[in-house]
């Protein structure tokens, strides 16, 4: 395990803000790509030499950054268990646990009695005002915890739901430490410059009540006729969509000439839509096509996989928007009715990670010119804009040409029909630059160097024989009840006993009472057992 971390100067400046903060509650606000997993993690491993037996909680938004948080955790000695249950008591191996804020919102009142003095990390923090009740129970599960470390990706705003520990100044809150965009940029070689392609197009529909419309989007409309428009461009029976996916996948294709693993995401609006989107993939452009949706249990095997192969396109659900790391994804396509610059910034945050060992690294990310995404997008592009001009003006890269950037300041729909939709060519100052050799750039020939940090070993938590292992805890718990139940079916078949009586038998002579509440140490004795068993048959 590594006795020392490099952080990023933001990183560093927000470790030494946490800690030697005032206070239990701190929130950090960093661009998406920034690095405040790494950030987060520093601060726990810090924290467990002090506090030896202090129990830590990650609260993630969902099973895949479980995954994701536990991998990473691993990395520094931090061992997080990622699949527990209060009823199960606490998993005294590990040194703590990652849940979701669902799993928060169900179980709240049987957590905190086992979540007193520990140490929580909530990413992703705004999601905990989704919903009224998932705030009440995050402020009862942790209002006991030691300290509580909030990160977002974005700022936000209370809206209907303040979240618990935030400070806020009347509906904005207020964030300890601060990297945003525009900082990322300005440092280099940390997030890559995003374009904002925005195509227009000429729609044609039949509203709920029974009347036809047609719109472009320079037409302006009132929040209810504008969903309806939006939701006729990216319906799959016109040829809007098609059309910007193929802009979206030409784009791609060129980026793939020198970076060869570049990668492309699709967001949907539902499930089917994420399956349409992937056929036009298919049968118009011969592209392999990874399709993840939140009704799929093995979405987050999907992700990762393709986070590791050379595919060239993920179609969505939500499930890629905020927090997955695929540092690949180089072009994005919103094809989600979902228009808020929160759940905006997020999504545009899964392009803009930087790779080491590339001096120029754009990225575009698509959307239809509805009013209220260009919005978003040119306060992206303005930060962008702004930042590398200051990098040229302090001579740290060459003078490239800069793009202008014009300011531009879901309903019921069960009778709501679309009946056509044609992509039209964007007005000529539409920030977007479709050829990669053109036009703004960011030119990084160094990788930040990065701050050196001490990082005490955190104090090993299993009971087995002192093993390290090479993969998380829980992935090696994982794998011993699989190797379990593999022996129970064998012994199965070769004794003709039923399943419940050699389960009984296994865990009678390891002495447990369940394959679900074991130890490392449990299991692997109860899988020399079944071994001895099967040696005898």
């Amino acid at each position: 395990m590594p006795t020392s971390l490099r952080l990023r100067t933001w990183q560093k400046a927000a470790l030494d803000a946490f800690e030697t903060r005032d206070r239990r509650d701190f929130l950090a606000v960093a661009t998406p790509g920034a690095g405040k997993t790494t950030f987060a993690l520093a601060a726990v491993v810090r924290d467990l030499a002090r506090h030896p037996h202090r129990r830590i909680v990650v609260v993630a938004p969902t099973s895949h950054l479980k995954q994701q948080w536990s991998t990473a955790a691993h990395r520094l000695g931090v061992q997080l268990a990622v699949d527990w249950q209060p009823a199960d008591g606490w998993p005294s191996e590990f040194h703590g646990v990652v849940v979701t804020y669902q799993q928060v919102a169900s179980a709240a009142a049987a957590m905190r009695p086992h979540l007193h003095d520990a140490a929580v990390v909530f990413d992703e923090i705004h999601h905990a005002g989704a919903d009224r009740s998932w705030g009440d129970a995050v402020a009862l599960a942790f209002g006991d915890a030691a300290w509580r470390l909030s990160l977002s990706g974005t700022p936000f705003r209370s809206d209907q739901n303040p979240i618990p520990f935030v400070t806020y100044d009347f509906d904005q809150a207020v964030a300890d430490h601060t990297y945003d965009y525009g900082d990322a940029l300005e440092e280099g070689g940390v997030v890559r410059p995003v374009f904002f392609p925005r195509i227009n197009g000429h729609m044609e529909w039949t509203s709920p009540d029974g009347v036809d419309l047609a719109a472009t989007f320079d037409d302006e409309l009132d929040r209810s006729l504008a969903s309806q428009r939006l939701r006729t461009a990216l319906s799959l029976d016109s040829e809007w969509l098609p059309d910007v996916l193929r802009q979206a996948d030409e784009q791609l294709a060129r980026m793939r000439r020198s970076d060869p693993r570049a990668a492309g995401l699709v967001i949907a609006i539902d499930v089917e839509h994420a399956h349409g989107i992937a056929r036009v993939l298919r049968r118009r452009h011969g592209r392999d096509v990874v399709v993840a949706t939140s009704d799929d249990p093995t979405a987050s095997d999907r992700i990762a996989a393709f986070a590791r192969t050379d595919d060239p396109w993920i179609v969505a659900v939500r499930m890629v928007s905020e927090g997955v790391d695929i540092p690949r994804l180089r072009v994005g396509v919103h094809a989600t009715t979902t228009v808020t610059e929160l759940f905006f910034r997020q999504a545009v945050g899964r392009v803009v990670r930087w790779t080491p060992g590339q001096r120029r690294q754009k990225a575009f990310w698509f959307v239809p010119d509805d009013p209220r995404l260009r919005a978003h997008a040119a306060t992206l592009a303005e930060h962008r804009t702004h930042h590398l001009r200051r990098r040229i003006d302090d001579g740290r890269q060459d003078d490239v040409e800069l793009d202008a950037v014009r300011d531009d300041p879901d309903d019921q729909l069960s009778l709501f029909q679309a009946i056509s939709a044609t992509a039209t060519t964007s007005s000529e100052d539409a920030d977007g630059v479709f050829d990669d050799r053109t036009g703004e750039d960011l030119i990084v020939d160094d990788e930040p160097g990065g701050i050196e940090v001490e990082l005490p070993l955190p104090p090993p938590r299993f009971t087995t024989d002192g093993t390290t292992y090479e993969v998380p805890l829980t992935v090696r718990r994982d794998e011993l009840r699989q190797a379990c139940s593999d022996r129970v079916e064998l012994l199965v078949r070769l004794t003709g006993m039923a399943h419940r009586d050699v389960n009984m038998a296994l865990n009678r002579e390891a002495a447990i009472t369940s394959v679900r509440e074991a130890s490392l140490g449990d299991l692997q004795r109860r899988l020399t057992v079944a071994d001895d068993w099967l040696a005898r048959v």
